[in-house]
């Protein structure tokens, strides 16, 4: 069964594909994928650059994330310009993984972009992780030591919590502890193989 996994910026998506790899899913990792297809070397590095200007790059050739991301993320159009090309780049490398996944079970594709992206259809279910926006911009500040300017506009370039439920066939509502979530998802994965 192929699932889709999505959910805003420091909602616990994480979390919760570590918990449905632990119980067995095989996990395809979007994020993982956007790095590797921009790695030093890559064409879809080629690309970005052609795109954004040789000043994305690190003093060593690499991808200087931060940087791209206070660029895209303050520019609607050139988030899209950027999605352009990242975006078919990892869906082409997700159908070459799924294609190597050992046949039965669930195949969980970790998507933080899915409801923009269009592709939720393409799925046999879709869980959907949500938590309050305030809880992300604290995560955010704490764990990833970003300003609150740039969390809350991470959040604001992102689907609203409205066009994410759109999608769900299964939401998981990450306010409370560990424990909760876990039974939470333990829950999901008995619903999605039964």
């Amino acid at each position: 069964m192929r699932v889709g996994l999505t959910g805003g910026v420091a909602s616990g998506k994480s979390t919760v594909s570590t918990i449905l790899a632990e119980l067995g899913a095989v996990i395809i990792d979007g994020d993982v994928l956007a790095r590797e297809v921009v790695q030093r070397g890559t064409p879809g590095l080629a690309q970005v650059v052609a795109a954004f200007g040789p000043e994305i790059l690190t003093p060593e050739g690499d991808l200087d994330r931060p940087k791209l991301g206070r660029i895209v993320f303050a520019d609607e159009a050139k988030r899209k310009t950027l999605e352009g090309i990242v975006h078919p780049l990892v869906f082409e490398r997700y159908a070459e993984l799924e294609a190597a996944a050992p046949e039965g079970g669930l195949v969980v594709h970790d998507i933080p972009l899915l409801a923009e992206s269009g592709r939720a259809d393409t799925f046999d279910a879709v869980i959907v992780v949500e938590t309050p926006a305030e809880v992300q911009v604290e995560r955010m500040l704490r764990d990833r030591g970003w300003s609150r300017a740039d969390a809350e506009s991470r959040i604001a370039a992102q689907a609203s919590p409205e066009q994410r439920r759109a999608i769900a066939t299964h939401l998981i509502v990450n306010d409370g502890s560990r424990a909760d979530l876990r039974k939470r998802v333990e829950e999901v994965h008995a619903e999605l193989l039964g």
